[in-house]
């Protein structure tokens, strides 16, 4: 049963709620997913309470399966750190050399550069594709409607914005919105090794195709990168792929996708 404010959050972000009644003819809420997952209205981003069901992940091709205490499975992964340059080993060092930085084109078109923001510690780091419009206006990430429905998502299983960290790709926001190309990413990519290692978060959203591709170094599709578990080459860390929130706008249908990752990020912050 739904809380008040799980009520709330959902009526929120449009989600319909069904009632009905139970045999002692006591209200009962659901949400359209809880009475039919496949539903589009099942796009459920409501606060946590108790333990979260967790769905299944296909393995990655290749990758033996190595069992847990609680006798699950998962990849078999090798501990090593992120190379990261000696220039870039504090926070000082990071953010001027993202202010400085005027190794693409990028830069020569930004209102100003957008490395992060966040708590620099958190256990949890999130990495989008690159700034918009609004996020190079107020050089944040994620501020724009895109950044309100993060918001919301990460409300749903008990985040606020402030504990945890969010930054992209690409420092610098693409002429017309258009996707960071691989050799502005290149040119950034120590940067957001420097802020991994320097975070050292417990877990990573990968957040859009941009961001699995450069991430993982992967060229498959997000849907089938969603279906699979992951951890960020050269280290232990867990990442979790879902579909960036902008095209959550744009395809309300998915969010009972994005709804499923955030539950097994979830488990994996635990």
């Amino acid at each position: 049963m739904l809380t008040a404010r799980q009520q709330h959050c959902l009526r929120g972000i449009g989600i319909q709620l069904w009632r009905e009644r139970d045999s002692a003819d006591t209200e009962v809420i659901t949400t359209a997913a809880e009475a039919d997952p496949g539903a589009e209205a099942g796009a459920a981003f409501a606060d946590v309470a108790g333990e979260l069901p967790v769905p299944e992940l296909a393995q990655p091709a290749g990758s033996p399966p190595a069992e847990t205490a609680g006798g699950e499975t998962r990849p078999e992964t090798v501990a090593r750190p992120v190379p990261v340059p000696a220039a870039l080993d504090s926070w000082d060092k990071v953010i001027a050399a993202i202010n400085a930085c005027t190794a693409c084109e990028l830069s020569q078109n930004c209102t100003q550069k957008v490395p992060g923001v966040g708590d620099r510690h958190a256990d949890l780091l999130i990495v989008g594709e690159g700034p918009g419009h609004d996020e190079d206006i107020q050089g944040e990430p994620f501020v724009g409607r895109s950044g309100q429905l993060l918001d919301r998502m990460l409300a749903a299983i008990g985040f606020d914005r402030q504990q945890v960290y969010i930054t992209d790709i690409v420092k610098c926001r693409p002429p017309n919105n258009r996707d960071p190309r691989p050799e502005e990413a290149e040119q950034c990519r120590a940067y957001l090794e420097a802020q991994i290692k320097l975070i050292a978060p417990r877990a990573i959203l990968s957040v859009g195709r941009v961001s699995a591709h450069n991430l993982l170094g992967s060229d498959q599709p997000v849907g089938k990168l969603i279906r699979q578990s992951h951890t960020l080459p050269g280290t232990d860390i867990p990442v979790k792929v879902t579909y960036h929130p902008a095209y959550l706008l744009r395809n309300p249908s998915a969010k009972a996708i994005a709804w499923q990752d955030l539950k097994l990020l979830y488990q994996m912050l635990q």
